[in-house]
């Protein structure tokens, strides 16, 4: 028992001998952690104020950086501004010398002009008694020959000026009589002869076109083989060509009748390969059509080329290139087109040469001779005239201005404002009425007779008209007591007018009006 209790005893005072030892360590290893933590507090604060001190350094060195180059910045600008102050204040100064000077000058101009005024006026006073003592003498001369003539001096200053302009007027008259006739004279010689020396200078071709092309066979039996069973191939070619094939009882030949020139030369060629072939049949007509098609392609734009060349034409846009070509298969009243163009385009260089225009016009001119029926071959039809179609395609290609006016104006559609339009307005007038250049149909012909008498007949005073020299004068017989010699210049002029404007024609119409008065009398 005892044991127990002092067994007990032992563990209480050996606990609280532990509880005493740990209380030790731990306040021990407290202040030791205190300590450690002062030290680290005051590292910290230690490297803070070292950091804080450094960035203050960096800081105010900065500022300082800064505020020298606001510094420097401000002086340069301080420096530009001075130095454009000096420069105004020094254009001042020139303007302010410059204005002394011309003041100084001015002074002395009117100075002078001063003393000249001075002079003027002492010799208006001499000129003043010279004039007055003059005047004296031709009043007592005046007096002397109204005494001599019994005649006033207005009445005979009157009948003297009355005379002078009497004589005057009849001399100016017969002056400017003779000086009009010897412009037209002259005028029309020289235009004469500018015409026929172009005119004999080129030579052309006379060219008659018509709407059918006459295909020849070797026999009779190709045309079966051409029109196929039940009319098949016929069919299938018209169709590719857009031509009418007309197979009648004519001997060894096929008709192919078509308005387009082009078609008919697609159509004769597809005709002759498919016959040298032998093989026809719709198929191969499709193919041989538009193989051919492609090839007269080519062949157009090897046309138009050799065109350009042969007329010493460069630089033109392809698409004009192709239109030239294209207008070897065209046609207009008969004449083919590019012959037309080609003449025209000759007649146009030489007539500008002969009027000595210069290199550059001749060659403008010769270019737009050649392009001003381009409106007549378009890739597709517009409801515009073929001269401002025309205008408008070789303004589309980067022609000169020159030569769109003269294309579009060679109608008067368009107002003409350079020297070549009424050139190549003449020279296509040239080219289309001389003798064999164009065919006219007999009914469009006598149709043209008889409107050009129908227009004339439709003016009051008018008794008969006659349309004569195939059309090219038309005769207008008027009523004497109805119309006066004044009438018959303006009834000339409106027919003429009105022709101008209602009528298609080739060349030139002349109008003649003649007026008749008859007195007859009887003596018995």
């Amino acid at each position: 028992m005892e044991s127990t209790i002092i067994a007990s005893i032992i563990g209480v005072v050996a606990i609280l001998i532990g509880i005493f030892l740990g209380k030790l360590i731990f306040a021990k290893n407290t202040q030791k952690q205190v300590e450690e933590a002062d030290h680290t507090a005051k590292k910290i604060i230690d490297d803070a104020k070292a950091h804080a001190e450094t960035l203050k350094e960096k800081k105010i060195l900065e500022a300082k950086e800064h505020f020298l180059q606001l510094k420097s910045e401000h002086e340069k600008e301080s420096l530009l501004r001075n130095q454009k102050v000096a420069e105004i204040e020094g254009r001042l100064k020139q303007q302010q010398q410059s204005w002394n000077d011309k003041n100084a000058s001015l002074q002395k101009q009117i100075n002078e002009n001063d003393l000249l005024r001075q002079n003027l006026d002492k010799q208006l006073e001499v000129v003043t008694i010279k004039r007055t003592e003059l005047e004296r003498h031709q009043e007592e001369h005046i007096r002397r020959l109204e005494k001599v003539a019994n005649l006033s001096a207005e009445q005979a200053k009157s009948e003297l000026v009355e005379l002078v302009k009497e004589e005057a007027r009849t001399k100016a008259m017969s002056h400017v009589k003779e000086i009009m006739e010897e412009a037209k004279v002259n005028a029309t010689r020289e235009a004469k002869k500018i015409i026929i020396q172009t005119i004999q200078r080129t030579a052309a071709e006379q060219t008659i076109e018509n709407a059918i092309t006459v295909f020849n066979l070797e026999s009779d039996e190709l045309k079966g083989q051409i029109i196929g069973r039940e009319g098949r191939n016929i069919r299938a070619l018209e169709a590719a060509t857009g031509v009418d094939l007309v197979i009648d009882d004519t001997p060894e030949a096929i008709v192919l009748s078509c308005f387009d020139p082009l078609r008919r030369e697609v159509a004769r060629l597809s005709l002759q390969r498919l016959v040298q072939d032998g093989r026809i049949h719709p198929a191969r007509i499709e193919e041989v059509v538009e193989k051919t098609r492609k090839q007269l392609e080519e062949q157009v734009m090897e046309i138009g080329e050799r065109t350009i060349i042969e007329l010493g034409v460069h630089g033109l846009h392809k698409d004009l290139v192709r239109m030239i070509g294209k207008m070897r298969f065209r046609s207009s009243y008969g004449q083919n087109l590019l012959m037309h163009s080609k003449e025209t385009a000759n007649l146009c260089g030489i007539m500008a040469s002969e009027l000595g225009l210069g290199q550059k016009v001749v060659k403008l001119a010769k270019r737009a001779g050649l392009l001003h029926d381009l409106g007549k071959v378009p890739d597709e039809e517009t409801e515009l005239s073929h001269a401002l179609l025309g205008a408008k395609l070789a303004e589309k290609c980067g022609e000169h201005p020159a030569v769109v006016n003269a294309i579009g104006a060679h109608h008067d559609e368009m107002e003409m404002s350079f020297i070549i339009s009424p050139i190549i307005q003449a020279c296509d007038a040239i080219s289309g009425a001389r003798p064999g250049a164009r065919r006219e149909m007999m009914q469009s012909y006598l149709q043209r007779i008889k409107d050009l008498e129908t227009l004339a007949m439709a003016y009051k005073g008018v008794e008969k008209a006659y349309a004569i020299q195939a059309g090219r004068e038309l005769r207008v017989i008027v009523e004497a007591e109805k119309v006066s010699d004044a009438d018959s210049d303006r009834l000339s002029f409106e027919i003429a007018d009105k022709i101008q404007k209602e009528m298609q024609y080739p060349g030139q119409i002349k109008v003649t009006v003649i007026r008749e008065l008859r007195a007859v009398n009887i003596a018995r």
